[in-house]
């Protein structure tokens, strides 16, 4: 039963999110951002429930009786820039509706995901928030919900009440974030807060593949915001947004961000200590010992694999847009074990396998497109043995109740490697990519994924061995061998 108020308040909620490469050709149109966007009451309904920030807005509001103002939503997860034309249409979109219920509602919860760009927009979330403040008004509240890789400015605090990362990589927290953006603006609406922000930028970024969690010392980092929260009462949220290092903008890398309930001395002095923390932390934050070669970690996870009892994960994590192809060209020359590779995308390829239909024998070239980087198009001789349109809500430790689109879709089996081939970029990050098409993981010896840290939630408990293998790709572990040309000076570990 949602909770009785005195007051019936109603509050709004949009989304608008990617994680852009900015070094990555082409651009997210207006249509693909249509593929997963939810408007009006498809948002209630296709957001409530799931693991999503949107999902936890909703939660939170029925439970203390505030009316859900639905607006549009979406999220198109990770990949290049969005077009100029899709930022602007969608923040177009969702202004106007601001604006047309600012006198209706009693304030606002958005999603951003913090490291969007555009070909000629380094920080458009920032010019997102502008827009929507310039809609509302100066007074009316909204807070915020990113994710933890976020590229912050230190701006931000002048267009949001409030704002609240994930504080976890794998994000099995995001519909928790939803919940603690919300929490705070029903607090605010009661007058139960007063929100205030600090936000610092300590001079470090990290590549994706060392912003694991659970890993030291940025677990100890975690918890040290976790007990400035526990040891303060007016600390409300501490969130350590990590950054994306893959963005060439000049907020590129770590923010600490505080709220805290009146006391902006004390969210300055948190948010201080703990940027203080991270830079000096920064030498031990590179685990640059976990990362292989591409030889070297292939031949070890194939050497593993002839006696291991369980799978062995190849993790290509440079690949960015899941269609590289340098493991699988070179797990290709060791025939011998069984190999899935779930969700390489290419669209072309899948229509190709689905006009030939189930059952068919095919040969054809799959991936390698998205860039020079990604290695060429590998070829592959199989058997059909799924062909359609796919979709499905997921089941996992972080897409619980998501609605997941693989658009027209194919699986093809060498013999030696299965392949699923998707018209729609998804990470394969937990169990549902194998019982989707109704395979047990357990009849395979190598898993090649392209996830970064997100994987770890489920298989970290059910690999042999995770051997992480360096690529030329759009997302190495070595930043240096990008070409930056926003990145500001000083940041480690560019200027080590």
């Amino acid at each position: 039963m949602p909770a009785q108020t005195d007051k019936s308040l109603r509050v709004a909620i949009a989304g608008f999110a990617l994680e852009s490469v900015s070094f990555l050709p082409g651009a997210a149109s207006i249509a693909d951002f249509d593929a997963v966007t939810y408007r009006g009451d498809g948002l209630t309904e296709g957001l409530r429930d799931s693991q999503s920030p949107g999902g936890g807005f909703i939660d939170v509001l029925d439970a203390e009786g505030v009316e859900v103002v639905p607006l549009t939503y979406a999220d198109l997860g990770a990949g290049g820039n969005a077009s100029d034309e899709a930022f602007v249409h969608y923040r177009d979109e969702i202004c106007a509706g601001l604006a047309g219920v600012r006198d209706q509602v009693d304030g606002v919860l958005l999603f951003l995901h913090g490291a969007m760009t555009t070909p000629t927009r380094t920080d458009p979330e920032q010019d997102f928030m502008q827009a929507a403040r310039d809609a509302l008004g100066p007074d009316l509240p909204v807070m915020v919900a990113s994710d933890l890789h976020g590229n912050i400015d230190a701006r931000f605090g002048d267009l949001a009440d409030g704002l609240f990362g994930y504080h976890y990589s794998p994000h099995t927290d995001m519909d928790e974030t939803g919940r603690r953006a919300a929490r705070a603006l029903v607090r605010m609406l009661r007058d139960d807060i007063a929100p205030v922000m600090a936000i610092r930028k300590p001079d470090v970024m990290l590549p994706s593949i060392f912003t694991a969690t659970s890993i030291p010392p940025l677990s100890d980092i975690v918890a040290e915001g976790f007990a400035w929260e526990r040891d303060h009462d007016a600390i409300i949220d501490v969130s350590i947004f990590c950054g994306f290092a893959y963005a060439d903008v000049p907020q590129v890398g770590f923010s600490v961000v505080v709220v805290a309930d009146g006391d902006q001395a004390l969210a300055d002095r948190a948010a201080d200590a703990l940027a203080e923390r991270i830079w000096q932390a920064r030498e031990t934050l590179l685990h640059e010992n976990i990362v292989s070669g591409l030889r070297d970690g292939v031949g070890r996870a194939v050497d593993l694999s002839r006696n291991a009892k369980r799978p062995v994960v190849l993790l290509e994590h440079a690949d960015r847009m899941n269609d590289s192809t340098h493991i699988l060209d070179e797990l290709m020359k060791h025939p011998g074990p069984r190999v899935m590779v779930p969700y390489l995308w290419d669209a072309a390829a899948a229509e190709k396998a689905i006009a030939a239909g189930e059952g068919a024998d095919v040969t054809l070239p799959v991936g390698g497109w998205s860039s020079d980087r990604a290695g060429p198009p590998v070829t592959l001789t199989g058997q059909v043995v799924y062909a359609g349109d796919k979709s499905y809500r997921g089941t996992g430790k972080m897409w619980n109740g998501y609605e997941i689109r693989l658009g027209p879709t194919a699986v093809i089996d060498t013999g030696d490697v299965v392949v699923s081939i998707v018209s729609r970029y998804v990470f394969a990050i937990d169990l549902d990519p194998f019982t989707q098409f109704g395979y047990d993981i357990d009849n395979f010896d190598i898993v090649l994924l392209r996830s970064k840290t997100h994987f770890r939630a489920v298989y970290e408990d059910i690999a042999e061995a995770i051997i992480v293998v360096d690529t030329p790709d759009w997302g190495p572990a070595d930043l240096a061998t990008l070409p930056y040309r926003n990145a500001r000076a000083g940041l480690f570990p560019l200027d080590r």
